[in-house]
């Protein structure tokens, strides 16, 4: 059995992030967070045949303990199931965080409210054990908040944290039962889009559009040069709501978070909405027809042109 903490020790329980196949990087990063908040962390691996997932938890620097909970409905990312079982194991621990994924923002919010306390979302930074900077109003502000809650249940932003490394001394596993009662969902089917392109969340390259490239044929000229570049591709809401690209592609606030070591933005304005799905990437290019756009403010290159054109030479310039 793995010990809890003790009495005086502050000790973090994180929710692993995986697809059931693989550890994501993003648990980590969070771990390198964590670990500014706490002494000790613990790592719950939560899915279905995960074993290969808990050993590659237990080898991650600074991680205590394994618990390995197994189930069906885990392995759907049930949040009800997941919380429940988060709560059932959570005594003992100061620091409760999950990574700001749409499963960790499902369940999160679920087990601070069955554990009666008040939540702090999307962690960008660490200033104390219950201290933390925030981002608010879509992220052009942040925000240093303190916890008052004896303990700390969270999200956090793990691209603004750089990833411990693995190591081979591996922390004990325990296995922990998770509940099986709970039926006010069933799984029904599960949709993968099937693609060769780099998954645009860890992506080291991401080639995004916005309204700006017009109508499908920019969109077209766009993804030439991010298949030329071995990049991701992203957009912008506007641009998913113009029906010019899936709904996977978002970027932003209410999309995905990228921190890609490049980003390039094509026909792209700006709106705080999008950006503050990218500012942790290392190199920022915007092009954009409208030299006012918000975008040049905050990237490291910036090119006023069109954005289909400018796509359609720079491929042919890369000899794609």
């Amino acid at each position: 059995m793995c010990s809890k903490a003790g009495e005086d020790e502050m000790t973090a329980l994180l929710i692993a992030e995986h697809d059931n196949q693989t550890l994501k990087p993003a648990t980590a990063q969070a771990v390198t967070a964590l670990l500014q908040m706490t002494e000790a962390v613990d790592v719950l691996v939560a899915g279905n045949h995960c074993q290969a997932i808990a050993e590659a938890a237990a080898k991650l620097r600074g991680v205590r303990s394994v618990l390995l909970a197994e189930s069906p409905k885990l392995a759907q990312e049930c949040p009800e199931v997941l919380a429940q079982l988060v709560v059932d194991e959570a005594e003992g621990y100061s620091h409760i965080f999950f990574a700001a994924s749409s499963n960790g923002k499902a369940a999160m919010p679920r087990a601070a409210a069955l554990l009666d306390l008040q939540p702090v979302s999307e962690v960008l930074a660490v200033k104390g054990p219950k201290t933390f900077v925030r981002g608010i109003y879509a992220g052009s502000l942040l925000a240093t908040v303190e916890s008052t809650d004896s303990v700390v249940i969270g999200t956090i932003r793990t691209t603004a944290f750089e990833p411990v490394d693995s190591h081979d001394v591996a922390a004990p596993i325990e296995e922990v039962i998770a509940r099986d009662e709970y039926d006010g969902s069933r799984f029904v089917k599960f949709t993968e889009i099937q693609s060769d392109r780099p998954e645009l969340v860890s992506a080291r390259r991401v080639v995004a559009g916005g309204r700006g490239l017009i109508d499908e044929a920019g969109f077209a000229e766009m993804e030439k040069l991010a298949d030329t570049l071995g990049a991701a591709i992203g957009a912008t809401r506007t641009a998913v709501d113009m029906g010019l690209c899936p709904n996977d592609w978002q970027i932003g606030q209410t999309g995905k978070i990228v921190a890609p070591e490049l980003y390039i933005g094509v026909g792209i304005s700006g709106a705080i909405q999008h950006t503050a799905g990218i500012k942790d990437a290392k190199v920022i290019v915007a092009v954009d027809k409208d030299p006012e756009a918000p975008i040049f403010e905050i990237c490291d290159y910036g090119l006023v042109a069109d954005g289909a054109e400018t796509c359609r030479e720079l491929t042919a310039k890369l000899g794609g």
